[in-house]
């Protein structure tokens, strides 16, 4: 048994898994990370945890505290060279965001060929993998909710918008403030998918679409999707079957 955490900029997901089996899962708010080490208190002692934080330093000290007196069996994954059949080519391997990698993973284990791997939340990344498995390359761009926010509290014109998020809709051509935001984040998002995807030179390449507003976009999309639930957590299921294995 494993315990999986993805601490993200907004929430953390975890999981605890036996081999591929998912046994429970859940989600905690970034802001509640110090209620980890009572949620987990009841841990087998030699359960190992795997972790991919790009939350901060506070968060992975909450996350350490789950196994205090055992550190050992606590990793936090660092993107490598190469892992699970995946070649990094980042120009700083270890710079590339533990999330993404772990995404990475997770998409090549799942189609085993050239595809787009897409996380949607706080921000939106867009990472290309080959048909060899190497990482070509991503963008990193805000989330649809983040573009709202930034705008509407950035450009002074905007400020007196009340957003009620959730409850704008997306119009293609939209004749209030609100629905021309919200509008606004849906085309950038998809737009900057869609370009991505055509320099793969692949129509029939996935876009493996994961995260919180994976839906939001999923239906903006004309290309061929694959909505996976927890590509990160996967990722680390993987990466600790692999390192488990030598």
């Amino acid at each position: 048994m494993k315990l999986l955490i993805d601490a993200g900029n907004t929430r953390i997901k975890w999981a605890l898994v036996n081999g591929e089996v998912w046994f429970r899962s859940g989600v905690l708010p970034v802001g509640q990370a110090s209620e980890l080490p009572g949620l987990f208190a009841d841990l087998q002692d030699t359960m190992q945890i795997w972790v991919s934080n790009v939350a901060g330093e506070e968060v992975a000290h909450h996350i350490r505290n789950i196994r205090a007196g055992q550190p050992a069996l606590t990793h936090f994954v660092v993107a490598q060279k190469m892992q699970c059949g995946v070649r990094n080519g980042y120009s700083n391997a270890v710079q590339l965001g533990s999330d993404r990698w772990a995404a990475l993973i997770a998409a090549w284990g799942l189609v085993h060929g050239k595809c787009l791997v897409v996380n949607c939340g706080t921000a939106i990344t867009i990472d290309a993998l080959s048909g060899q498995g190497e990482f070509l390359g991503g963008l990193i761009m805000p989330g649809v909710e983040l573009m709202q926010r930034s705008l509407s509290g950035a450009t002074d014109q905007l400020k007196s918008v009340h957003l009620k998020l959730g409850q704008e809709k997306y119009v293609q051509f939209p004749l209030n403030t609100a629905d021309a935001l919200f509008s606004g984040a849906i085309q950038a998002g998809c737009g900057a998918i869609q370009r991505q995807q055509a320099l793969l030179d692949d129509d029939d390449a996935p876009v493996m679409l994961s995260g919180g507003a994976a839906e939001v976009l999923r239906g903006h999309l004309n290309l061929p999707l694959r909505l996976v639930d927890n590509l990160v957590l996967q990722g680390l299921m993987l990466i600790s079957q692999e390192l488990n294995a030598r």
